[in-house]
């Protein structure tokens, strides 16, 4: 497979890869590097901050309220995020979003030097949350770019860039658990690290392309108009408001997951912190396996086949990880449904490319985000209110009640099928759309 993915595979993969440009092969690679380095330094984040509060305070209700602290400004950070990517170019985004990032790690660690704790660390979470959510809708942009440019062919630059993403989900965990065993001042440093990285990427880059620079220079309209015209979009296309939901039901299934693991691993598994790290990555590579098999699968089946299994295998998986007796079988439950949910990312994360219009992708793509993410500071909410002996009940009841919503959500996508599992426009239709636009 070739590593500029625009065309069929085989023989006419390679032709097509030796006849494009070396700028855009080069491009696609920046692309690639910008989004794993980011990725990266989300997911020690993500994944870090509710295990270091749970180790700083050994509360099960300060666990949860990290979670929800973290997750309530990050959907206010969306609202303006989406606009300012339009409005700016998204490695612009990329690139304050690094250094505001890393200088917040650098700042966390004098913090807890002077001693402050777990104010700090809570302070840092929620600045690291609104940051990751900025920079997500400008690499989320950049990626949009490479799959409509793919047109039939988009879901192998999505099998990629969730690739990337799981990559990064399977690090993160190890580096961010055994940085921790040797002490925060460590994993706040490779944060600072890893945003250096990306910041470095970010000045390098370029982007001559003629639709992101339409997209950047077209009329400065404010955000609450912008937003507006965003939901519009949403709710004006039932394909991609079926697909919304979707991805908000499976996200609160998820999150539940995510802020309870630790509290599962260590008070009711009786394993260390570190177990709790070990699951995610474990995790995380079936997720990387089932990204992989995705492509395949897509080109058999299509979009909506898999995205059906996906769905099913992922509220099973979910109810067996809330009655799984020991950590091998709860590990082999969290393995499977972030497997399906990897599968499932794929398909919708192409479904959505070709769903939201160029012109105003930003803006559109913020009130996805913002729907879907809902669902996760709520999450943390039900875990901060529920007793630790009730938490595993908990993620059953979510269980239970996301295989219902999923199901009426699948009957939609399934009545708009025709409208996502056809190719995008070429690509020189679209800058001709996008270039009268402008005019």
């Amino acid at each position: 497979m070739s590593v500029f993915p625009f065309t069929e595979s085989g023989d006419r993969a390679e032709r097509a890869q030796r006849r494009a440009p070396q700028g855009d092969r080069d491009w696609l690679l920046r692309c690639y590097v910008l989004r794993g380095t980011d990725a990266l330094a989300g997911s020690v984040i993500t994944y870090a901050v509710p295990l270091l509060v749970l180790t700083l305070t050994h509360s099960v209700v300060w666990t949860g309220a990290a979670f929800l602290l973290e997750w309530l400004p990050r959907l206010a950070a969306i609202v303006l995020g989406g606009p300012l990517v339009d409005r700016h170019s998204p490695q612009t985004a990329v690139l304050a979003t690094s250094l505001a990032r890393g200088g917040a790690a650098l700042l966390t660690l004098v913090g807890m030097s002077m001693g402050l704790g777990v104010p700090v660390v809570l302070a840092f979470g929620v600045v690291a949350g609104m940051l990751a959510e900025g920079s997500f809708l400008a690499v989320e942009s950049l990626g949009s770019e490479a799959s409509r440019r793919a047109g039939a062919q988009a879901h192998r630059v999505q099998s990629r860039f969730t690739a990337i993403d799981q990559s990064a989900a399977l690090l993160g965990p190890l580096i961010g658990g055994a940085l921790l065993l040797a002490g925060p001042a460590l994993l706040l440093a490779a944060v600072a690290i890893l945003s250096a990285v990306t910041i470095t990427m970010a000045l390098v880059m370029r982007t001559p392309r003629v639709r992101l620079r339409l997209v950047a220079e077209q009329r400065r309209e404010r955000a609450r108009d912008a937003l507006a015209g965003g939901l519009k979009g949403v709710l004006g296309t039932p394909a991609l408001a079926w697909l919304v939901a979707t991805l908000a039901a499976a996200n609160l299934l998820s999150g539940l997951l995510q802020v309870s693991t630790p509290i599962t691993v260590t008070r009711e598994l009786h394993h260390s912190t570190a177990a709790t790290g070990l699951v995610w990555s474990v995790a995380a590579g079936a997720s990387l396996l089932a990204v992989l098999a995705a492509k395949p699968a897509i080109d058999r089946h299509g979009l909506f086949p898999v995205i059906l299994a996906s769905c099913v295998v992922t509220c099973a998986a979910a109810a067996g990880a809330a009655i799984a007796p020991t950590l091998v079988t709860y590990t082999a439950a969290v393995a499977t449904l972030m497997a399906a949910e990897g599968a499932a990312m794929v398909a919708l994360r192409t479904a959505r490319a070709r769903l939201i219009p160029a012109r105003r992708f930003g803006a559109t793509l913020a009130v996805c985000v913002l729907l879907v993410l809902a669902p996760l500071p709520l999450a943390g909410l039900l875990v901060a209110v529920v007793p630790a002996g009730g938490v595993r009940a908990l993620l059953f009841a979510g269980a239970a009640a996301v295989t219902v919503a999923t199901g009426f959500c699948l009957v939609g996508l399934h009545r708009h099928r025709h409208s996502y599992e056809q190719p995008a426009a070429e690509p020189a239709a679209q800058d001709e759309v996008l270039q009268a636009e402008a005019a």
